[in-house]
């Protein structure tokens, strides 16, 4: 849990900021000295996405990624219900952090967004707060919260998700895919961007049901998912 507030209030031992933001600090003097490429993962916080946005400006061979949930949750919604589904590694944020991560999102600090898919069984998260795992299911909401939490709002566009979710994440790790182009690997996903769509965690293919989303409503429906040319989702 994120200390603030509600950690304070909860008697929970929190997890500040700074924490976060300090090995952000060290890594990136790191790569200035060394001459590396770097790699941050679930950026989390303000001071993180500025963090990077000033390394970035000074040249530094940074790229940054975000996860769903920490640009659509915060910490206040423990504040009504202490949720296990709602642990994860780093901690939900406060809204002023929620929106610096979207504002790095559009300014292209944060060069790509990741599920975060971490698995779970119910026997795992149905424990005390302090004993359950770290992490939620994310690869079946991911579209339907970029889509509801980015698109729709007019943060970014279809081609912005596509290259935050695709194009970038290949660049970053220097893979093949993330375009269209003949003679590639047809890995694709087909999109309604029109189709709204309630999130019910017992018809996902996954296993776990270890989600926060549980009877959000949501836009932006996958409706083919298409590995190695093979169609291997459709809805």
């Amino acid at each position: 849990i994120n200390e603030g507030y509600e950690s304070t209030r909860l008697g929970m031992p929190g997890i500040p900021p700074y924490s976060e933001e300090v090995c952000i600090s060290r890594d990136i003097i790191l790569c200035k000295h060394i001459g590396t490429r770097l790699h941050i993962a679930h950026v989390s916080t303000k001071g993180s996405v500025e963090l990077v946005r000033r390394a970035k400006a000074e040249g530094v061979p940074v790229t940054a990624e975000a996860a769903p949930h920490h640009f659509t949750l915060t910490d206040t919604l423990l504040g009504k219900e202490v949720d296990t589904n709602l642990k994860m590694m780093p901690p939900l944020r406060t809204q002023e952090d929620v929106d610096a991560i979207i504002a790095g999102l559009k300014d292209g600090t944060i060069d790509a967004i990741a599920s975060d898919h971490a698995p779970h069984s119910s026997e795992e998260k149905e424990v005390e707060f302090d004993q359950a795992p770290n992490g939620i299911i994310g690869l079946e909401t991911t579209v339907g919260l970029v889509a509801t939490f980015l698109v729709r709002p007019g943060h970014l566009t279809w081609n912005d998700i596509a290259r935050k979710l695709s194009k970038h994440p290949a660049r970053i790790l220097k893979i093949s895919g993330g375009e269209l182009k003949a003679g590639k690997v047809a890995d694709i996903t087909i999109i309604d961007p029109k189709a709204s769509w309630t999130v019910r965690v017992d018809k996902f293919a996954s296993k776990s049901r270890n989600s926060p989303y549980e009877g959000w409503k949501l836009h932006g429906k996958v409706r083919y998912t298409i590995l190695g040319g093979v169609v291997s989702h459709a809805s």
